[in-house]
């Protein structure tokens, strides 16, 4: 039955794709695309683009530092067409950096302002598709077994009984860490966020790779907290963990997941005709039916009820302009690297 139901809604998708291609799609294409978001979601891409299109394309599944640094590589001779997903500040670095391509979206009219604002402050060189607030995920059954609180601001994390208890990302390697870093930082001036997270650091088992790692190392009882981008933990709750999620009642940031095309592309028209896909309401939906809750930058998309509700959220009004620069992210990790991350735990 649950086959079913997923093969129907995939079967929709493809239905709801199908009408945005119409009839210039006859002669095969080819897509090279790093993807940036979560596997399942990446090979539903691959598959449902694949079908409805006719066109071959060839999917890398990287984070998003990771994929900058490739496209640092491959300047001279690239070998991607398109980067999908991962957090927006990479891809103003990429786009800062001249690695990717101006290219004003026809449906850019239909994107909510913060997509738009991200195009424009890139020159059009990249474009919001999807947001997520950056907090916490924990192990309710972990919480309560070794008698912890259940963290609620930045301030609790610093709790000594969360020693050894808390897992984050690598900023080096991690847009969901940088997004942390940048985020304490605007919130509480620079001096007073890295005191914080040399204090933090004390708390820390782990700075994983892949900014989803300690979210998925807290739904399965490897740690008890984790900071992350709190809609990765819908899909581990769905699973059965024992997973919950809260954002910082002092104030959080977000990620702009973000969408560019590379420059010197080898297939360029076929570049903007999955750019043009992806930024349909039906390509959106589709990360739901990968188990993937970030809202859609696409106003006309369906937004799924376990969706985070921004409403609800405080944020800080976080200048991706700025931390999105290249020498700013450069600086910033360097100052990690040397105060926080070389300290005893």
């Amino acid at each position: 039955m649950k086959k079913w139901v997923v093969n129907r809604l995939v079967l929709k998708l493809l239905l709801g794709a199908t009408a945005f291609t119409g009839a210039g799609w006859v002669q095969a294409q080819t897509v090279n695309v790093i993807c940036s978001v979560q596997a399942e979601w990446c090979n539903m891409i691959g598959t449902v683009y694949a079908r409805t299109t006719g066109a071959k394309i060839n999917i890398s599944m990287k984070g998003s530092g990771e994929a900058l640094a490739q496209l640092i590589a491959e300047k001279e001779n690239p070998k991607t067409d398109i980067w999908f997903g991962g957090t927006g500040d990479p891809h103003l670095q990429a786009a800062e950096q001249g690695l990717t391509l101006e290219y004003k979206s026809p449906t850019m009219v239909q994107l909510y302002p913060w997509a738009q604002q991200q195009a424009q402050q890139s020159g059009f060189k990249t474009v919001g598709i999807y947001s997520g607030p950056l907090g916490f995920g924990y192990n309710s059954e972990l919480l309560a077994k070794k008698k912890l609180p259940v963290p609620k601001t930045w301030a609790d994390l610093l709790n000594p009984a969360f020693k050894g208890e808390i897992q984050v990302a690598n900023p080096a390697s991690s847009g969901t860490a940088y997004t942390m870093v940048a985020t304490l930082v605007q919130m509480m001036g620079e001096d007073k966020a890295f005191e914080y997270m040399k204090q933090l650091h004390k708390n820390i088992s782990q700075y994983t790779r892949s900014g989803t790692g300690p979210i998925k190392a807290a739904a399965r009882g490897e740690t008890t907290v984790s900071i992350s981008f709190v809609h990765d933990g819908v899909g581990e709750k769905m699973q059965g963990f024992p997973l919950e999620t809260s954002t910082p009642s002092d104030g959080t940031g977000a990620e702009i997941g973000s969408m560019s095309i590379v420059k010197g592309s080898r297939n360029l028209e076929a570049a903007k005709k999955f750019y043009e896909w992806a930024l349909t309401p039906g390509a959106q939906e589709m990360a739901v039916a990968a188990k993937q809750f970030q809202l859609p930058s696409n106003k006309n998309a369906k937004n799924d009820a376990r969706i985070p509700d921004f409403k609800k959220i405080k944020f800080i009004n976080y200048d991706y302009a700025k931390y999105g620069a290249s020498a700013e992210r450069r600086r910033l990790i360097a100052k990690w690297e040397k105060e926080v991350n070389s300290l005893p735990r």
